[in-house]
């Protein structure tokens, strides 16, 4: 066994390359599991959306929300459902490590979608409960959250570790 970096500053493992490749493609097909089940129930919403007797109820400005959030939620389930598709016509070509760094890239940009079509969501449901000024409001905050806790806090903790 040759010791290889883990990904993490200052630890090492004893596994092969393959080992590690293994365990990389394991972690992140789990992490894939649990925000496209996220999304699927997103989206699957919002598709149920125009169906109901209030969707007609939208304003002009709310249904071109709508369809945004539509679009960020179908980006973000093609952009998560791409490495299976990598995988399975990679499959057993030995190509592992490319994907993990494809499915890690596309990951990052269905996170960004996930988040852009939460944050639509998020303001279409409370612009029509509560008004255009309590729907930026809240967008504004839960945007602020998601942006630290998805994006902030873990690029800060890479920067601490170089």
């Amino acid at each position: 066994m040759v010791s290889v970096g883990a990904g993490e500053a200052g630890e090492s493992r004893d596994e092969t390359v393959a080992q590690r490749d293994d365990r990389n493609t394991a972690e992140l097909i789990q992490e894939l599991r649990v925000v496209g089940l996220g999304v699927q129930v997103l989206f699957g919403f919002l598709l149920s959306l125009p169906f109901t007797a209030r969707f007609t109820k939208l304003t002009a400005g709310q249904r071109d929300l709508y369809l945004a959030c539509v679009v960020l939620a179908a980006v973000a389930t093609v952009l998560l459902i791409a490495p299976v598709a990598y995988h399975r016509l990679v499959f057993r070509q030995g190509m592992k490590e490319r994907l993990v760094r494809f499915a890690n890239g596309v990951a990052i940009l269905g996170l960004a979608a996930v988040g852009g079509a939460v944050l639509t969501a998020v303001l279409l449901v409370t612009w029509y409960v509560g008004g255009a000024l309590a729907g930026a409001v809240i967008t504004a905050l839960t945007a602020l959250v998601l942006c630290c806790l998805w994006f902030a806090v873990p690029l800060a903790s890479r920067q601490l570790l170089r």
